[in-house]
């Protein structure tokens, strides 16, 4: 996947990080960290400019979102769920997935929009409870675009200030987002853990 995303930004410049991060957005688990390191790597081998780059990033960035948004306002959450059980391998998505994203949007609302534009995963899958919930489109778009520009920053800054030691952001980033999946996995099984305990617990009460 590597080699992939290298020689579409390398061919296509700055549509090509639009193309590959409105991608990101559709398809989580294509990482971010990379590209986005890359972009900025690129800033110092070739004539891209770097406000540039990120321009283009935060553009597919809110395009991805925009389009999770729309599917997940027209479908609702059980016709989405269906989609992600029969085509899930290909999404690389599970139905758990959806109701981790919808739990987080149920308990902190717009703001989940904006801090997890900036957190692995759940970047992208923000966008889908977000729809579901019917979150007002303007905010949406405000709270998606400002994430997005910041998290795009970051990465792109740091990829044009390593220059060529970019890999090894990329690679420390990468263990950062394993980090979080794990701490978002044991967090819900800690959490479905309690709830069921306490419905154990009220149903040896009646």
């Amino acid at each position: 996947m590597e080699a992939w995303i290298t020689n579409v930004m390398n061919e296509l410049g700055y549509f090509g990080v639009f193309i590959l991060i409105t991608i990101e957005n559709l398809f989580p688990p294509i990482p971010s960290e990379l590209i986005l390191t890359f972009g900025g790597f690129m800033t110092t081998i070739t004539q891209m400019n770097i406000f540039l780059v990120i321009v283009s990033a935060t553009f597919g960035s809110v395009l991805g979102a925009v389009l999770l948004y729309s599917i997940s306002l027209y479908f609702g959450k059980e016709r989405i769920k269906r989609i992600v059980t029969k085509y899930g391998k290909i999404l690389r998505l599970k139905e758990s997935d959806i109701d981790k994203a919808d739990a987080f949007f149920a308990r902190y609302g717009g703001r989940a929009v904006f801090f997890c534009r900036m957190i692995p995963l759940i970047r992208s899958l923000i966008s889908i409870p977000a729809g579901m919930a019917r979150m007002p489109f303007r905010s949406f778009i405000v709270l998606t675009t400002l994430g997005s520009l910041i998290w795009n920053t970051i990465l792109i800054s740091l990829g044009a200030f390593l220059g060529e030691s970019f890999g090894k952001a990329a690679a420390a980033i990468d263990s950062f987002s394993t980090v979080i999946y794990w701490v978002i996995g044991i967090s819900v099984a800690v959490l479905l853990a309690l709830f069921i305990k306490k419905r154990l617990s009220e149903a040896r009460d009646e």
